[in-house]
């Protein structure tokens, strides 16, 4: 019986504000080397020859893109105006937009739109890790440091062990009705390997490395460009 190939799509959630930030300029627009944060992520995405489209979910009311030129990253870019008002509620909105073009088992990956330093290798590395997978994973990082559980004093009460712990990053790449029953079960989640868990099945995690960091505050922005320096050189 002949294998049925499945195929590779990516969705990036760019529907947030961005508060952390500290900036009226939602977060996934802030300028990095002279760019919109975002279109670093797309741009890596859009060059993975595996991945056929990448879709880019957008608050309803987003005036911001259309003030850029995307044309540059190829006809694989689309975007769709259907952001919630949480992450969970992007991811699964945008799922259901793009149904006409996804079959139940084609890949879907998630990524952070404000995760800018995503390298090929990363993606790579995922893409050949769980292709034949039958439930998916994400991209995480073996915890290093130490960790503390604090009290509301902010006093440390309990050292954590860290044996076992990743941190978890994005891509995350699971089949897209899989995805989508889970998001659809379980919608007080932080990211998409927590809907499949609660769904009763274990992601696989594959081995990043913490250059494919998160901007979450201003310095972060300065680590993105240091990162994103020094790989080029």
């Amino acid at each position: 019986m002949q294998k049925i190939a499945h195929r590779h799509f990516a969705l990036v959630p760019a529907a947030g504000g961005g508060t952390r930030m500290g900036r009226e300029t939602p977060k996934q627009y802030l300028n990095l080397m002279g760019e919109p944060l975002l279109r670093h992520t797309l741009r890596v995405l859009c060059a993975v020859p595996q991945i056929e489209r990448v879709y880019v979910v957008l608050s309803v009311g987003d005036q911001t893109w259309n003030g850029f030129d995307w044309s540059d990253l190829g006809d694989k870019l689309k975007p769709i105006y259907v952001g919630g008002p949480s992450r969970a509620d992007s991811v699964l909105n945008g799922l259901r937009a793009i149904r006409p073009d996804v079959r139940d088992g084609d890949w879907v990956l998630v990524h952070d739109a404000a995760r800018p330093c995503l390298a090929p290798w990363h993606v790579d590395a995922l893409i050949d890790t769980l292709d034949d997978d039958e439930v998916g994973g994400l991209l995480a990082v073996p915890v290093a440091d130490t960790l503390k559980r604090a009290d509301p004093q902010g006093r440390a009460v309990a050292t954590v062990p860290r044996d076992s712990l990743w941190q978890a990053q994005t891509p995350q790449m699971f089949r897209y009705m899989m995805l989508r029953r889970a998001l659809e079960s379980a919608r007080d989640v932080t990211d998409e390997a927590s809907a499949i868990e609660a769904a009763g099945l274990r992601p696989r995690l594959v081995r990043g490395d913490p250059t494919n960091l998160k901007v979450t505050y201003p310095l972060d922005l300065h680590l993105a460009e240091w990162i994103l320096k020094n790989r080029e050189s």
